[in-house]
Protein backbone atom coordinates (compact mmCIF):
# COMPACT_ATOMS: atom_id res chain seq x y z
CA UNK A 1 0.00 0.00 0.00
CA UNK A 2 1.06 3.48 -0.68
CA UNK A 3 0.59 5.78 2.81
CA UNK A 4 0.07 9.55 1.73
CA UNK A 5 -3.41 9.49 0.30
CA UNK A 6 -3.94 6.06 0.56
CA UNK A 7 -3.38 5.41 4.61
CA UNK A 8 -2.82 8.84 5.27
CA UNK A 9 -4.37 12.32 4.53
CA UNK A 10 -2.41 13.39 1.62
CA UNK A 11 -1.10 17.15 2.73
CA UNK A 12 1.98 16.98 -0.09
CA UNK A 13 4.74 16.53 2.24
CA UNK A 14 5.10 15.52 5.73
CA UNK A 15 7.65 17.93 7.19
CA UNK A 16 6.38 18.00 10.51
CA UNK A 17 4.60 15.29 12.83
CA UNK A 18 1.66 17.72 13.55
CA UNK A 19 0.59 16.98 9.63
CA UNK A 20 0.22 13.24 9.77
CA UNK A 21 -3.49 12.38 10.08
CA UNK A 22 -4.54 8.58 9.12
CA UNK A 23 -7.74 8.54 6.91
CA UNK A 24 -10.96 7.56 8.26
CA UNK A 25 -11.92 3.29 7.76
CA UNK A 26 -7.47 2.93 7.06
CA UNK A 27 -7.03 1.03 10.26
CA UNK A 28 -10.05 -1.22 9.77
CA UNK A 29 -8.90 -1.64 6.34
CA UNK A 30 -5.15 -2.51 7.06
CA UNK A 31 -6.91 -4.72 10.31
CA UNK A 32 -8.99 -6.75 7.55
CA UNK A 33 -5.81 -7.40 5.79
CA UNK A 34 -4.50 -8.85 9.00
CA UNK A 35 -8.01 -10.74 9.96
CA UNK A 36 -7.26 -12.49 6.91
CA UNK A 37 -3.67 -13.69 7.17
CA UNK A 38 -2.20 -12.05 4.39
CA UNK A 39 1.05 -9.62 5.15
CA UNK A 40 0.31 -5.11 5.10
CA UNK A 41 3.50 -3.74 3.57
CA UNK A 42 3.26 0.12 3.09
CA UNK A 43 5.93 1.51 -0.14
CA UNK A 44 6.10 4.86 -0.22
CA UNK A 45 8.19 7.37 -2.33
CA UNK A 46 9.53 9.98 0.31
CA UNK A 47 11.34 12.24 -1.76
CA UNK A 48 11.07 15.08 0.68
CA UNK A 49 14.64 13.46 2.29
CA UNK A 50 16.61 14.42 -1.45
CA UNK A 51 14.58 17.71 -1.25
CA UNK A 52 15.75 18.48 1.58
CA UNK A 53 12.41 19.56 3.29
CA UNK A 54 12.68 17.58 6.20
CA UNK A 55 15.57 14.90 7.74
CA UNK A 56 15.09 11.58 7.67
CA UNK A 57 14.41 10.87 11.14
CA UNK A 58 11.22 12.70 11.07
CA UNK A 59 10.35 9.32 8.87
CA UNK A 60 10.72 7.48 12.29
CA UNK A 61 8.56 9.65 14.03
CA UNK A 62 5.83 9.36 11.59
CA UNK A 63 5.68 5.64 11.53
CA UNK A 64 5.92 5.62 14.84
CA UNK A 65 2.47 7.62 14.96
CA UNK A 66 1.58 5.51 12.39
CA UNK A 67 1.87 2.30 14.12
CA UNK A 68 0.70 3.83 17.28
CA UNK A 69 -2.97 4.98 15.44
CA UNK A 70 -2.98 1.56 13.75
CA UNK A 71 -2.62 -0.90 16.73
CA UNK A 72 -5.35 1.56 18.32
CA UNK A 73 -7.42 0.30 15.88
CA UNK A 74 -6.83 -3.17 16.46
CA UNK A 75 -4.43 -3.20 13.20
CA UNK A 76 -0.65 -3.52 12.40
CA UNK A 77 2.01 -3.17 9.18
CA UNK A 78 4.28 -5.92 8.55
CA UNK A 79 6.84 -3.95 6.96
CA UNK A 80 7.29 -0.21 6.08
CA UNK A 81 9.52 0.81 2.92
CA UNK A 82 10.27 3.81 1.42
CA UNK A 83 12.53 5.38 -0.97
CA UNK A 84 14.02 9.21 -0.20
CA UNK A 85 15.44 9.34 -3.42
CA UNK A 86 14.56 11.83 -6.40
CA UNK A 87 16.26 11.67 -9.93
CA UNK A 88 16.78 15.23 -10.32
CA UNK A 89 16.38 17.17 -7.44
CA UNK A 90 18.34 17.51 -3.81
CA UNK A 91 21.85 16.47 -3.24
CA UNK A 92 23.82 12.99 -3.40
CA UNK A 93 23.60 10.36 -2.12
CA UNK A 94 19.88 11.55 -2.60
CA UNK A 95 19.51 13.09 -5.84
CA UNK A 96 20.21 10.06 -8.04
CA UNK A 97 18.27 7.22 -10.46
CA UNK A 98 16.78 4.04 -8.08
CA UNK A 99 15.21 0.89 -8.64
CA UNK A 100 12.82 1.46 -5.30
CA UNK A 101 11.20 5.27 -6.70
CA UNK A 102 7.70 3.98 -7.86
CA UNK A 103 6.74 3.69 -10.49
CA UNK A 104 9.85 1.42 -10.46
CA UNK A 105 9.31 -2.25 -8.41
CA UNK A 106 12.13 -2.06 -6.56
CA UNK A 107 10.06 -1.62 -2.81
CA UNK A 108 7.49 -4.29 -4.12
CA UNK A 109 10.44 -6.52 -4.98
CA UNK A 110 12.35 -6.09 -1.66
CA UNK A 111 9.20 -6.80 0.19
CA UNK A 112 8.93 -9.48 -1.54
CA UNK A 113 12.00 -10.92 -1.01
CA UNK A 114 12.38 -10.34 3.13
CA UNK A 115 8.75 -11.25 3.69
CA UNK A 116 8.41 -14.12 0.92
CA UNK A 117 5.95 -13.05 -0.84
CA UNK A 118 4.17 -14.80 -4.01
CA UNK A 119 4.38 -11.19 -5.96
CA UNK A 120 1.83 -12.70 -8.74
CA UNK A 121 -0.76 -13.41 -5.86
CA UNK A 122 -0.09 -9.94 -4.24
CA UNK A 123 -1.90 -6.37 -5.04
CA UNK A 124 -1.15 -2.82 -4.63
CA UNK A 125 -2.76 -0.12 -3.84
CA UNK A 126 -2.21 3.42 -4.09
CA UNK A 127 -3.89 6.85 -5.27
CA UNK A 128 -1.38 7.35 -8.35
CA UNK A 129 -1.48 5.30 -11.32
CA UNK A 130 2.87 5.44 -10.55
CA UNK A 131 1.62 2.75 -7.70
CA UNK A 132 -0.32 0.82 -9.92
CA UNK A 133 2.07 0.53 -12.39
CA UNK A 134 4.78 0.07 -9.80
CA UNK A 135 2.90 -3.17 -8.92
CA UNK A 136 2.10 -4.20 -12.20
CA UNK A 137 5.95 -4.05 -13.00
CA UNK A 138 6.16 -6.06 -10.09
CA UNK A 139 3.84 -9.04 -11.09
CA UNK A 140 1.11 -7.75 -8.78
CA UNK A 141 -2.23 -6.79 -9.41
CA UNK A 142 -3.05 -2.61 -9.19
CA UNK A 143 -6.06 -1.04 -6.77
CA UNK A 144 -6.46 2.36 -7.19
CA UNK A 145 -8.47 4.46 -4.66
CA UNK A 146 -10.05 7.56 -5.05
CA UNK A 147 -8.73 9.34 -1.74
CA UNK A 148 -5.33 11.62 -1.87
CA UNK A 149 -4.92 12.18 -5.74
CA UNK A 150 -7.16 9.47 -6.81
CA UNK A 151 -10.08 10.84 -7.94
CA UNK A 152 -8.15 13.70 -9.74
CA UNK A 153 -6.17 10.78 -11.95
CA UNK A 154 -9.00 9.44 -13.14
CA UNK A 155 -10.73 12.85 -13.97
CA UNK A 156 -7.96 14.32 -15.33
CA UNK A 157 -5.07 12.23 -16.67
CA UNK A 158 -6.80 8.65 -17.17
CA UNK A 159 -6.40 8.92 -21.09
CA UNK A 160 -2.49 9.38 -20.55
CA UNK A 161 -2.43 6.29 -17.83
CA UNK A 162 0.33 3.87 -18.77
CA UNK A 163 -1.56 1.01 -17.34
CA UNK A 164 -5.01 0.99 -16.11
CA UNK A 165 -5.95 -0.35 -12.77
CA UNK A 166 -7.74 -3.97 -12.53
CA UNK A 167 -9.98 -1.73 -9.77
CA UNK A 168 -10.94 1.31 -8.86
CA UNK A 169 -12.07 1.95 -5.70
CA UNK A 170 -13.60 4.49 -3.48
CA UNK A 171 -11.20 4.01 -0.28
CA UNK A 172 -8.80 1.78 1.13
CA UNK A 173 -11.53 -0.47 2.61
CA UNK A 174 -13.10 -0.49 -0.12
CA UNK A 175 -9.59 -1.50 -2.14
CA UNK A 176 -9.08 -4.13 0.87
CA UNK A 177 -12.67 -5.69 0.20
CA UNK A 178 -12.29 -6.40 -3.09
CA UNK A 179 -8.76 -7.65 -3.09
CA UNK A 180 -9.87 -10.31 0.06
CA UNK A 181 -12.73 -11.18 -2.03
CA UNK A 182 -10.87 -11.31 -5.31
CA UNK A 183 -7.65 -13.20 -3.47
CA UNK A 184 -10.02 -15.34 -2.19
CA UNK A 185 -10.55 -16.91 -5.38
CA UNK A 186 -7.10 -17.86 -5.79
Amino acid sequence: MDLSGTISDEVGFVNHLSRFRLLPRAAEAIRLVNDAGWTAVVATNQSGIARGYFPPALLDEVYAELRRQLVAGGARLDRILHCPHHPTEGLPPYRCECDCRKPRPGMLKQAAQELGLDLARSFMVGDKIIDVEAGHRAGTRGVLVLTGYGRGEVTYTRASWPTQPDHIAEDLLEAVRWILAEGGRD
